[in-house]
This record gives structure tokens, sequence and C-alpha cells, in this order.
């Protein structure tokens, strides 16, 4: 198989597995969108999932999440890991929302970068999910697949986004990284991982991986 022919080959099957693409955070707007990403980071989303709904009956709004002190979130949100930097980094962006932006999340990946807190993955996902931006957000899952499937050398997730975009058509992008992550989840996990039911890793995974796969299961 060629590049051409392995990327049409993911594109087509993940497009058949999920026609339909759940959103894996729960938000209603921009707001409550970002803080969920900031959440996500090193927690998993099911977990973001319980403790924004807590979090959001406080403060859905940068309004009301200035009235809350550091503390008070911190409390909150402590569950998802990282409280500290987080709830000063929830505090301080909704501050500058304030004073810079009206309350409102920004519309730009360089000034979504410039708040507290916000990274270029985090950046990326408001801008996909909130503004239908088209950007290629990289989690660990997309890292590992684009690796697994011989479309990245795996080196850092800057080398795997650059690959994504310059492999996938651009008018895609929003959905097939949600699409990747899924399925990186439920048929090609990093702990767990049975081939036979990874189709797509089965079908065009880079030969060392496959080795390295069957090596492992004839022990």
């Amino acid at each position: 198989m060629t590049k051409q022919e392995r990327v049409t080959f993911v594109i087509n099957t993940l497009k058949e597995i999920y026609p339909e693409i759940p959103i894996p955070l729960n938000h209603k707007d921009p707001y409550t969108l970002l803080i969920a990403v900031l959440l996500s980071a090193q927690c998993t989303d099911v977990r973001v999932n319980q403790i924004t709904p807590l979090l959001f009956a406080r403060a859905d709004n940068p309004y009301d999440m200035v009235k809350m002190s550091v503390e008070q979130i911190k409390e909150i949100i402590r569950p998802c890991g990282l409280s500290p930097m987080k709830s000063k980094g929830i505090h301080g962006l909704s501050q500058i929302l304030i004073e810079k932006h009206d309350g409102k999340v920004p519309q730009s990946f360089e000034l979504l970068e410039e708040l507290p807190a916000v990274g270029h993955k985090t950046a990326s996902v408001v801008m996909s999910q909130a503004f239908g931006v088209p950007a290629f957000p990289v989690d660990t899952h997309i890292h590992r697949l684009m690796y697994r499937w011989n479309l990245s050398n795996g080196k850092n997730v800057v080398q795997t986004e650059k690959d994504a975009k310059r492999l996938f058509p651009k008018e895609i992008w929003n959905d097939l990284h949600l699409q990747i992550i899924w399925y990186g989840r439920e048929y090609s996990p990093a702990r767990g991982w049975d081939m036979d039911k990874d189709i797509i890793t089965k079908t065009v995974g880079k030969k060392s991986v496959l080795a390295e796969y069957y090596k492992k299961m004839s022990r």
C-alpha cells in the first residue's frame, strides 16, 4: 500500500465506524469548552464530565468564576489532578477574558495561547470544536496511532501534528481528529490492545509495530 492508499483507507474506515461523532467533553459554549479542555490535561474525559457540572453550577462564565477564590475552584476540581495549577489558570484566564475580551473567548490561536494554562493543544480544540476553524489537536491517542499507522515517526506531538495536517485534507481535520481519538480508545489502546479488533493497524500498520505486537503475543 502506498502512503496515499493508507491515508484513504484510514479516512474511509473511520467514516464507516463513526458516521456520527460524539463530542468527548460536555460543554454549552466556548467558555465552558475552554475550561473543560484545560481540566482534561492528564485527566480522563469521563472524570472531567463528572466534575464540570459541579463547577459550572457555581460558575459557567468568567464573571461568576472570578467571584470564586482560587482555593474554592481548587477544591471542586481536585479530582481532575494538577488542581493547584489548573485553578490558578482558570481564575487567571477568566480575569483576562473580562479585562481584555469583554468576557468572551477569543477566536484566534494567538490570543488563546496567551491565556494562562492554555497551550497549543487546548487552543486547537477550542478553535475546532467551538468555532469550526480547521485544526488538528494531537493527544496521546492520535500520537500513538499516527505512529502505528506509519504516518508519522512518533518523535513528538509537534511533528505528528505537522504530518497529520500534511496528509489529511483540511476540510475533514475537525471530524477526523475526534474519530481517531475514539478509535484509539475503543480499538487501538496503549494497554490491552487486541489486534484482531484493530482493523486499521492490522491493514496499514508499520511493519516493526506489527512484528513487535505478534512477538509479544507469542511469548
